[in-house]
């Protein structure tokens, strides 16, 4: 389990301190500083526009920040400084993986196939620059058989192996969004962030998501980061959300408090002059939050 902090709280994976992005004029992130939980599911959330995926890109080194520090307490490494990494080490060492809103699977390949493309960089490392793959090489033959036992063995816990032999392109597109989840699984992640995986769901592929998200914290014990628009996602497997509007993060907590969160209302909503128009605003948040339980 993870460590108390000496606040009661639990120590953080990750740590974002004053992070900002500007594009010329516009900062896109605005002074962003707020902790993940590790062995949590967390989520950042916003409007369209928000900043939500610039920070997915400033995290996971798709951009390099303006300024600000964003640092990974490595179970093994110790603090690893993420705006100091070269943006292909971030997955490599600091072991942060991405999936995206628009799905990336590759379409011809077979779902194995997939999750064992995402194991490249060990297959690499056994390949010796593919010298050991061509000549077949015991010990790449080992490695490729160790990524195929990893592939099979998260297909089998995501309830997928009955599709390791179809093209990844003629899948539903729920099913679709489990084999992405399944191959940034084998990477072997500290920390994977999920950009928008309730994006196209219905709302019953959005309840299994919620189940196996849980599920992952809960038994493989993964740390887990989330953008999402749906409420019913986020209100439901979160322990702990940001929100952000413009860029700077408007309130944070947890989703209780985030639900009754007036600067929420005011940032999804817009600002209601008579009273009774923000007490239907309120229910309004409440009901796109909580409304999908029932």
């Amino acid at each position: 389990m993870p460590e108390a902090s000496a606040a009661g709280g639990v120590m953080p994976l990750l740590s974002v301190e004053n992070l900002t992005m500007r594009f010329g004029g516009l900062a896109a992130i605005d002074d962003l500083s707020f902790d993940v939980p590790a062995g949590r599911i967390s989520a950042v959330i916003g409007p369209n526009g928000a900043g939500k995926t610039t920070f997915f890109n400033c995290l996971t080194g798709f951009y390099k920040s303006t300024a600000g520090s964003v640092r990974l307490n490595h179970p093994e490494l110790g603090v690893l400084r993420l705006e100091s990494l070269p943006s292909h080490q971030v997955a490599r060492l600091a072991r942060i993986v991405r999936t995206f809103q628009n799905i990336r699977l590759f379409p011809k390949m077979t779902v194995l196939e997939n999750l064992i493309v995402a194991q490249h960089n060990v297959l690499q490392q056994a390949s010796r620059f593919s010298l050991a793959g061509l000549f077949g090489l015991p010990s790449y033959r080992r490695a490729e058989a160790r990524a195929v036992d990893k592939a099979v063995d998260w297909l089998r816990r995501l309830d997928l192996i009955d599709k390791a032999d179809v093209p990844a392109g003629a899948l539903p597109y729920g099913t679709q969004r489990r084999v992405e989840i399944a191959r940034a699984l084998c990477a072997d992640p500290l920390l994977l962030c999920l950009d928008e995986p309730a994006a196209g769901l219905n709302p019953r592929e959005s309840g299994e998501l919620n189940e196996l998200l849980l599920r992952l914290v809960k038994e493989e014990r993964l740390t887990l980061l989330l953008i999402e628009h749906d409420m019913s996602v986020v209100m439901n497997v979160s322990d702990h959300i940001c929100v952000l509007n413009y860029g700077r993060k408007i309130a944070e907590g947890t989703p209780d408090e985030i639900r009754n969160d007036p600067h929420v209302i005011k940032a999804y909503l817009g600002e209601e002059e008579e009273e009774e128009e923000e007490e239907d605003a309120a229910g309004a948040v409440q009901a796109k939050a909580i409304g999908a339980r029932t």
